[in-house]
């Protein structure tokens, strides 16, 4: 009987801890989700990839060490002050599935309603962990005097926590310097005020600001026949790339547009020449973001590599705008022949650049007529001034080919300046490169002449072109140098990188194509004969990051990429220097094994233009 007894306990919780897979178990009005469908998994790959490889490198410690420090000093501590909440407790029982979802929850574009947000977490085994700890979690809270109620929603108890708008703000402005908490509320209108709800569900631990979403996720935990999104026509064109995903990103953008769209417009405070400000539906129609259905993101690490795709569901028929400019013909976009072997990245788009600005005019147009006509006329009278037989369109735009190809070398040096500004070459194929060239200058007659330098020489046989304008912000900048050779117009800001160009006609250049592993990786995103294709050398990319960092630590913001989102988030923000201190990395050498390179493609079909990304696992980490 014990035994009987003890078999049915043990199948009772296999089959409660069946949690359905996110689709089956978010509600049909999910607007977007992030999933791991299997938290512990994850983990171990990570562990295992080049990237946990390094991370777990004993001469990373010191920079490892530095972060977390810092990183939990400056956000995870002030907010578990504030919200008397301490994070480690709930990170440390996930286990199975982990999911954060945006909900519809009455967003409409017009009320003060917004979309509500939901997480999931699978505590597997470790839920009676997880019931402990939400129990010491209500004690400290009503301890501490939070605003709080419990709340049973079907059956299942949880702690609803009342929060102000207004002190949560102030909250995350210490976490996040330059954040601005919401406006101070009205006093003649009631205090509006936040409800968060936490539990457990079996294993399942849930948080959302939305109970009547908790109520259909508690549903369809229990099987009850509820609208799920597993069964919505939107999800299944994505629903193939979450099969054996490690990690999974949806966006059901076609409602998004729509809510978006239909956002009151704001009045401008005076008169515009150009006339009224163009809506919201108009700017959405015209860039073709109204015609996008869904997106859709996946990704997977293995012994070969990692992958990354993304797919971007807009049916041919409904492609406007951006998405007539992004479906790329299939054509070789593979590297020339030209292309240098030491060039650490590389990117080939075969655009056809009339059709492309054809569809940047109509764009315009549809969005506001009169820019598009002001813009119109600045371009048709451009050159007119120097020379009046001068036609923009039959001797700059006529002449524009279908090939984009753009390659960077290393840095020269160390210093954050040539770290900047690498040398660079970007070719526009042309019909007529000469004229093409020629004609550039006449274009630059927009610009009043006391603001643009402008010379002329010959080299190899070649008439070479360089204008510069002045730039305050930048006194280092580079005149642009360009010249016509080999069917492309070629620009660079590096003279000596533009002259090797003109030099690679001689035969004697080792090319990219020669790369090894080069084409083997060329395979897993389809080839490079679908009209895109990117290389980058993450070896000697790194090496330079490595090298600029250590001597410029407080270059940090530059070199991670995160000075442009500072600014956006109100000004540069001292963490990203304090927390990634690159005085600490070790001597680029030491881990250098856990770079190698990546190939990038764009592959067009019928209904997605999909965005696809492979990483080789390092020839030294290979077993």
């Amino acid at each position: 009987m014990k035994l009987l007894l003890s078999i049915l306990f043990l199948a009772a919780n296999l089959c409660f801890a069946a949690l359905p897979p996110a689709e089956k178990i978010l509600p049909a009005d999910t607007l977007a989700f992030l999933t791991v469908p299997d938290w512990s998994k994850a983990q171990t790959n990570f562990s295992k990839s080049a990237l946990g490889q390094l991370w777990a490198d004993p001469s990373m410690k010191s920079f490892k060490d530095k972060f977390w420090e810092k990183f939990n000093a400056d956000t995870i501590k002030p907010l578990e002050k504030e919200l008397d909440f301490k994070f480690s407790n709930f990170t440390s029982v996930a286990q199975g599935q982990f999911t954060i979802a945006v909900t519809q929850n009455g967003w409409d574009g017009r009320s003060d309603k917004q979309p509500g947000i939901i997480w999931l977490i699978d505590s597997k085994e470790k839920s009676s962990e997880l019931r402990t700890n939400l129990t010491d979690l209500r004690k400290k809270w009503t301890d501490s005097g939070k605003k709080m109620r419990s709340d049973k929603i079907r059956d299942v108890e949880f702690t609803t926590v009342i929060v102000d708008p207004q002190e949560l703000g102030k909250s995350l402005d210490k976490v996040v310097p330059g954040q601005k908490p919401p406006p101070a509320a009205d006093e003649s209108k009631p205090k509006k005020t936040v409800e968060w709800v936490i539990g457990q569900s079996g294993s399942l631990l849930i948080v959302s600001d939305a109970a009547k979403d908790v109520e259909k996720v508690l549903a369809l935990q229990s099987g009850a026949p509820v609208p799920m999104l597993a069964d919505q026509a939107a999800f299944a064109a994505n629903a193939p790339m979450l099969r054996d995903a490690q990690y999974f990103a949806w966006v059901n953008v076609k409602p998004i547009m729509a809510t978006l769209a239909r956002r009151p417009d704001t009045k401008p405070d005076g008169e515009s020449l150009l006339g009224a400000a163009p809506s919201m539906e108009k700017i959405l129609n015209a860039l073709g973001l109204s015609g996008v259905q869904t997106i859709g993101l996946n990704f997977n690490q293995g012994a070969e590599g990692s992958a990354v795709n993304v797919a971007i569901n807009v049916p041919e028929n409904s492609r406007k705008g951006l998405f007539n400019i992004l479906a790329v013909n299939a054509k070789d976009a593979s590297p020339p022949p030209f292309v240098p072997a030491d060039a650490v990245k590389f990117n080939r788009w075969r655009i056809d650049l009339q059709k492309a600005w054809t569809t940047i005019e109509n764009m315009l147009t549809e969005i506001s007529p009169q820019y598009a006509g002001f813009s119109k006329l600045i371009l048709d009278t451009a050159g007119k001034d120097k020379d009046p037989n001068f036609d923009f369109r039959k001797q700059l735009l006529a002449n524009l080919g279908d090939d984009v190809i753009k390659y960077q070398k290393a840095p020269r040096t160390s210093s954050t300046e040539d770290y900047d500004s690498p040398p660079a070459v970007t070719l526009v194929g042309a019909r007529n490169a000469e004229q093409l060239a020629s004609s550039l200058k006449a274009v630059t007659s927009i610009f009043p002449p006391s603001m643009v330098k402008y010379n002329e020489r010959e080299f190899l046989g070649r008439k070479v072109y360089s204008f510069s304008m002045p730039n305050p912000a930048n006194a280092t900048q580079r005149p642009l140098s360009y010249a016509a050779s080999g069917g492309y117009v070629a620009f660079s800001t590096d003279v000596a990188a533009l002259e090797e160009y003109l030099r690679s006609g001689e035969g004697n250049v080792k090319s990219l194509r020669e790369f090894a592993g080069l084409n083997d990786a060329a395979q897993k995103i389809g080839g490079n004969a679908n009209g895109y294709f990117s290389f980058e050398n993450q070896n000697e990319t790194a090496r330079a990051a490595f090298e600029t960092g250590k001597n410029n630590p407080k270059a940090a913001s530059a070199l991670l990429g995160t000075g442009q989102l500072s600014t956006l988030m109100g000004g540069e923000s001292k963490g990203v220097s304090e927390w990634f201190d690159l005085s600490l990395l070790p001597p680029f050498d030491r881990v250098s094994k856990y770079f190698g390179f990546n190939v990038g493609a764009i592959n067009v079909s019928p209904n997605a233009i999909t965005f696809k990304v492979f990483t080789p696992t390092p020839t030294a980490l290979r077993k």
